[in-house]
């Protein structure tokens, strides 16, 4: 039987250079199959502050990565950084509809924790999870399965200036693209290096970039 297999491309827009990375996703993990790294002058701080520079490194760094992997780019995951990005708490809580915490329960949970008012020229761009409560028994990590009736959700939300975002996607867009996603680029860095008994233990990943 032939593995379904998944080709993803991150993209990697930074103040010294551009990276593109081509993975190949399938049950046992990701397989990188081609980058591409060019310098780039298009960002002050990690923000954007030259477009047509850095859509030259952005069709650079794909070029590379496309021919080191052998496959054609069309859809990638942009990654954002710089001091525009900020984290606040917050909290949700829904009632659990079968008496047993299911997928839906949690994804109501985490879009009551979302719904908090954010400044017009800012965007949600995570709602982290830290902690699940189901009924009174709190620090549970994945609650689906449980008995109860009442589930709560203690998270860190992720917030990100609209107009930032917004120049990282239309780079992108000029380089025929299109953008999947966009992801914290600290988090995108700790997913990439962190195992799952590294972050169970606690532990700090700096991405001080350029």
């Amino acid at each position: 039987m032939e593995h379904e297999s998944e080709i993803v491309v991150g993209l990697d827009i930074g103040t010294t250079k551009v990276s593109a990375v081509v993975g190949e996703v399938d049950s046992d993990g990701i397989t990188i199959l081609g980058v591409g790294t060019v310098p780039c002058r298009g960002l002050r701080k990690g923000i954007v502050s030259n477009i047509d520079w850095t859509v030259r490194s952005i069709k650079d760094a794909i070029e590379a990565a496309q021919t080191m992997a052998g496959v054609e780019i069309r859809t990638v995951y942009a990654g954002v950084a710089g001091s525009h990005i900020r984290s606040q708490t917050s909290d949700g809580v829904a009632a659990i509809a079968g008496g047993e915490v299911t997928r839906t329960d949690v994804e109501r949970v985490l879009e009551g924790a979302r719904a908090i008012p954010v400044d017009a020229d800012r965007q949600i761009l995570h709602v982290l999870p830290r902690e699940y409560i189901v009924d009174a028994q709190d620090g549970i990590r994945d609650p689906i399965g449980m008995s109860g009736v009442r589930l709560g959700a203690k998270v860190n939300l992720v917030t990100a200036a609209t107009s930032c975002v917004q120049n990282v996607i239309r780079c992108a867009e000029r380089c025929n693209l299109v953008v999947a996603d966009v992801v914290l680029e600290a988090l995108a860095s700790a997913e990439a290096v962190l195992s799952d008994d590294e972050k169970e233990i606690g532990v700090a990943v700096i991405d001080s970039g350029g």
